[in-house]
């Protein structure tokens, strides 16, 4: 009897997570950015960064750089569709959708997008560890590989002067963001930007997280930042556009198969 041949060993296999390929069309671009902003405020409803007729995320319009998407005013996050976002100008003019739109929402994006064409996407929200935090008026510390992906990344705009309703206003806030990806709006809460609708909500998501734990940890005793050569390190490792994009992806396959009907 011949003996039994052992299993050869299995061959070694790379993985790795591949970027989306561009879209084709305007039109598919499009889609993409809105029903990746409509999950956006679904996510956003999920984490209970709602609060009332505040909070806004947008989506600039691939075909028209000078229009961007917008949810409507009064309509709670949890019920955003693709169909109902709205499209606004830099006027503010609503060129698609029936409903009003925050003033302050179009005040601070329509600066934004002005003044950075590379930002895709920017959101706003009114969060509760994102408020807390602003009140400290200074900036998130290294504390853990987290945070690490805003070190020297982000900003802080103040002192705070009311709702952000002047152009004038929007203009000095988009001026403070500079070349940043995120903004802590002094008494007011958390804004963050990205070159995809993805890593704009992903880093939302995550620069609230940054926040609450770093309250946490001070509210607990003395603390002890990462030194900064590490923390530059690590936020060219944990901060870039492609690995918020990435940090998305579970998110997006989650809320649209708890809430498909988001994408209608």
């Amino acid at each position: 009897m011949n003996a039994i041949s052992p299993l050869s060993p299995p061959k070694a296999r790379t993985y790795r997570l591949e970027p989306r390929p561009p879209a084709t069309s305007h039109e598919e671009e499009r889609l993409h950015r809105k029903q990746r902003l409509a999950a956006t405020f679904r996510l956003f409803g999920r984490y209970g960064f709602d609060q009332g007729l505040a909070g806004h995320v947008t989506a600039r319009d691939p075909e028209f750089p000078d229009q961007y998407w917008i949810n409507p005013l009064g309509v709670h996050f949890s019920q955003i569709r693709t169909s109902n976002l709205q499209l606004v100008d830099h006027e503010g003019n609503i060129l698609i959708g029936n409903r009003p739109i925050n003033t302050a929402g179009f005040t601070i994006h329509s600066a934004l997008h002005k003044a950075r064409p590379d930002v895709i996407a920017a959101a706003h929200t009114h969060s509760t560890y994102g408020k807390a935090f602003s009140a400290l008026g200074i900036p998130l510390l290294p504390l853990t590989q987290d945070s690490c992906a805003f070190y020297e990344d982000h900003a802080v705009f103040d002192p705070f002067s009311g709702v952000v309703l002047e152009d004038s206003e929007g203009e000095r806030l988009a001026e403070t963001l500079d070349s940043h990806k995120a903004l802590i709006l002094q008494n007011h809460g958390l804004l963050t930007v990205g070159h995809t609708v993805e890593a704009a909500a992903w880093r939302f998501i995550a620069m609230d997280n940054a926040a609450h734990a770093q309250l946490l940890a001070q509210a607990a005793g003395p603390v002890k930042p990462i030194a900064p050569d590490i923390a530059r390190k690590t936020a060219a490792q944990v901060g870039t556009e492609q690995g918020g994009y990435f940090s998305f992806q579970p998110l997006w396959d989650w809320i649209v198969a708890q809430e498909p009907d988001l994408l209608d």
